[in-house]
Parts: structure tokens; C-alpha cells; sequence
């Protein structure tokens, strides 16, 4: 039985996955997300129902627009993927209580964000209100223990990011600073600071690797949405643990 729940998170997941490719690339160029109709920005084409079914239709079409034959962007598969698979997983380390719910919304701004961040290396400032006020709400009914550590980890997530981006001069860009603000928010102070350690980390390691097989040139932008998601979930899923294990190895010995 709980491997059928999972299976519907899953099915669940890479629906909404298609709807959050829309919002992801329609929101950044203030187009509406109901209309038009899903089309092929080559030709033109108008998606059917059965060219939209996330992740298959694009196995069966081989990766290619029916009508011209243009490849299609492998970002929907993959995001549609990401967002299956994060639901499934979602309970397995959450639980089946409230802060489900937290995550839950929490990887679907994710997925937004990293469309959009990737395509036009910006962040709206339209997801991140939408998901402002669904965060506040939730931890109204959810709240951080104690209370003010979601106040707190706001604080200390936009400062943070905006220290940075004086001190480097527009390293960090703005919608950055106010998704750290919000981060901190859901995650409190501890996690927020967690998640920045572990977003520069990835985002380190992965400019390190791309300029080493010259995937990307020296001093070219690399979006930080992509990091900031891994970051942030990997200290949502296994904060506890990690900073446990920082302060046997660094502080106890």
C-alpha cells in the first residue's frame, strides 16, 4: 500500500512537472500560462493532448516536434523527471505529517525557478511572491520550533546574500537575495545557513568541472538557481544529520 502511495506521488509529480515547465518560461517574458495553447516555438505547431503527455510523448516522438521535426528541448523530459521523482521521495524522508505540505510547495518553486533561471538566468519576482504568501500561510498552520526562527532565518538569508553581493559587486543577483530571504523563512536559521554552504559548494564544484572540460568559459554566468535547489534540499532532507556529523569531526575532537 505505501509503495502505491509513492507511485501516485510520482504520477502526481510529473504532471505538475509539465504545468511548472509553462510557468517557468512563460512567466520571465510576461506571457499568460493558460494562453495560448502549448506550441512549437519552431513552427508553430499546436501541442494535441496526447503530444502532452509529460515524459512519454517525448519518448515516442523521438525528441522531435511532429510538425517539423525540430528537436524539442530536453528541459521538459528532465524537469517533468526531477519533479516525479522528488515527490516519490518526499515522504520517504519527511514523513506523512504537515511539513509534507512545506516541502512539497517547496520543491515546486524549485522546479519554477530552475526553468526559468536556466533558460533566461532570471528569477521572478511574480514566483516568488506567489510562493511568499503560500509560505506564510503554511507556517501559520506549521511553524517552526520555535517561532522565531522563521523570522530569524529570513533575516539572516537576505542580509547574508546581500553582504555578498555588495562586497563582490553583483555577484549574487537580486532575485538570489530575496529567494534566500524566503528560504530562510521556510528553513530557519540553522538550514538557511546549511543551504548557502552547500549551494556555493555544488555550485564550486560544478564550475570547477565545467571550465576543466571547457563546458562553459572562463568568467561566463552560470545560473545559481540549479545550486541553490540541490543545496537547500539537501539540507531540508539530511540537515540534522550533517550538522551532527560537522560538529563530531570539528568540534568534539
Amino acid at each position: 500500500m505505501y509503495s502505491v502511495f509513492l507511485c501516485l506521488f510520482f504520477l502526481y509529480g510529473i504532471t505538475l512537472g509539465s504545468f511548472f515547465n509553462v510557468v517557468g518560461l512563460r512567466v520571465p517574458v510576461k506571457k499568460s500560462i493558460v494562453k495560448p495553447r502549448s506550441a512549437c516555438p519552431t513552427c508553430g505547431h499546436q501541442l494535441k493532448a496526447y503530444e502532452l503527455i509529460p515524459v512519454v510523448s517525448y519518448l515516442i516522438q523521438g525528441g522531435k516536434c511532429r510538425g517539423c521535426q525540430s528537436r524539442i528541448s530536453p528541459i521538459y523530459p528532465i524537469m517533468e523527471l526531477l519533479t516525479g521523482c522528488l515527490f516519490a521521495v518526499t515522504p520517504i524522508f519527511i514523513g506523512w505529517s504537515g511539513e509534507l505540505f512545506v516541502t512539497l510547495t517547496l520543491i515546486s518553486m524549485f522546479i519554477m525557478i530552475m526553468v526559468s533561471d536556466i533558460q533566461y538566468m532570471i528569477i521572478p519576482d511574480k514566483i516568488l511572491i506567489w510562493f511568499a504568501g503560500i509560505f506564510l500561510l503554511e507556517r501559520m498552520i506549521w511553524p517552526l520550533t520555535p517561532w522565531w526562527d522563521s523570522p530569524l532565518g529570513a533575516a539572516v538569508g537576505f542580509v547574508l546574500l546581500l553582504s555578498i553581493a555588495v562586497v563582490t559587486k553583483g555577484g549574487m543577483g537580486g532575485g538570489d537575495i530575496k529567494l534566500y530571504g524566503l528560504l530562510g523563512f521556510v528553513l530557519g536559521c540553522k538550514l538557511v545557513l546549511l543551504s548557502f554552504f552547500l549551494s556555493t559548494l555544488y555550485g564550486a564544484i560544478f564550475g570547477g568541472l565545467a571550465l576543466l572540460f571547457r563546458i562553459v568559459k572562463r568568467r561566463q554566468p552560470i545560473p545559481f538557481g540549479p545550486f541553490i535547489a540541490a543545496g537547500t534540499l539537501t539540507g531540508y532532507f539530511w540537515g540534522t544529520d550533517l550538522i551532527q556529523l560537522y560538529i563530531r569531526t570539528f568540534i568534539m575532537y
